[in-house]
C-alpha cells in the first residue's frame, strides 16, 4: 500500500531563499585602497595601491643599508666612507712618498725638513706627501688629522717601526701592500689612512 506524498516535498522553494553566488565571479574590490585625489582618474579594476618610496640614502654599493652623509661615497675596495673628489692613495704612491723624503730631507739639510713638516702636520701632510698630492685622513672622525695626530704618526708610528729595524720595517710595507686600506704600521697607530687629492679637496676641512 502505497503513502501519499509528503506536502513540503513537493512545495517549490520560496522564492527568498539566497541561492550561493556561482565559483566564477570576481573578487571584490579591495577595501583598503586611498580615494583618488582630485582631479584624478578614477582607479581601474584590480587597482593595487602603490608602495612606498625608498628612503634617500639607500640602494646598491652602500653599507647594509647605511646613509651616506653628502659629500660623502663608500669605497667598495677599503670598505670605508671617503670624502668625494678624493681616492685611497696606490701603493706605488706611497712607495715614491717613502722614498721621495729621503732626497727631500737631503736637498733641505735635514732641519729644513723637519720644520717644513711641522708646518704641514696640522694640514694632515709630510713634505713628501705634500709633494705628491695627497693627505692623510681619519676615517673614525671623518676629518683630517690635526697637528697632534699627526705627531702620532710620524714619530711615535716610525719609532715603532724601527723597534727592530729592518723586521718591523719590512712588516710595515707588507700590511700596506696587503691590507685593503693601505695602512702601515704607523696608520694603525695614529688610524689614518693616506688619500690621493690632486685638487686639495680637503684643503678647506682641517682637523
Amino acid at each position: 500500500m502505497t503513502q501519499p506524498p509528503d506536502p513540503d516535498m513537493t512545495q517549490p522553494a520560496p522564492a527568498d531563499v539566497r541561492q550561493p553566488p556561482p565559483m566564477d565571479m570576481p573578487a571584490p574590490p579591495p577595501t583598503d585602497v586611498p580615494p583618488p585625489t582630485p582631479g584624478s582618474p578614477p582607479p581601474q579594476p584590480g587597482y593595487l595601491p602603490p608602495a612606498p618610496p625608498v628612503p634617500a640614502g639607500y640602494g646598491y654599493g652602500q653599507p647594509g643599508g647605511m646613509v651616506v652623509p653628502p659629500g660623502m661615497y663608500f669605497d667598495q675596495a677599503s670598505g670605508l666612507m671617503l670624502p668625494e673628489g678624493v681616492a685611497l692613495a696606490s701603493s706605488g704612491r706611497r712607495v715614491g712618498a717613502y722614498f721621495l723624503a729621503i732626497p727631500l730631507a737631503i736637498v733641505t739639510l735635514g732641519i729644513g725638513y723637519v720644520i717644513w713638516g711641522l708646518i704641514v702636520w696640522a694640514n694632515g701632510q709630510t713634505p713628501a706627501l705634500q709633494v705628491l698630492g695627497m693627505r692623510c685622513w681619519r676615517p673614525d672622525d671623518g676629518r683630517v688629522p690635526s697637528f697632534w695626530w699627526m705627531a702620532l704618526r710620524e714619530v711615535a708610528g716610525r719609532i715603532a717601526e724601527g723597534i727592530l729595524s729592518f723586521i718591523t720595517l719590512l712588516i710595515s710595507f707588507i700590511l700596506m701592500l696587503t691590507r685593503p686600506d693601505r695602512r702601515c704600521l704607523h696608520d694603525l697607530i695614529a688610524g689614518t689612512v693616506v688619500l690621493y687629492d690632486p685638487n686639495k679637496v680637503l684643503a678647506n676641512r682641517p682637523g
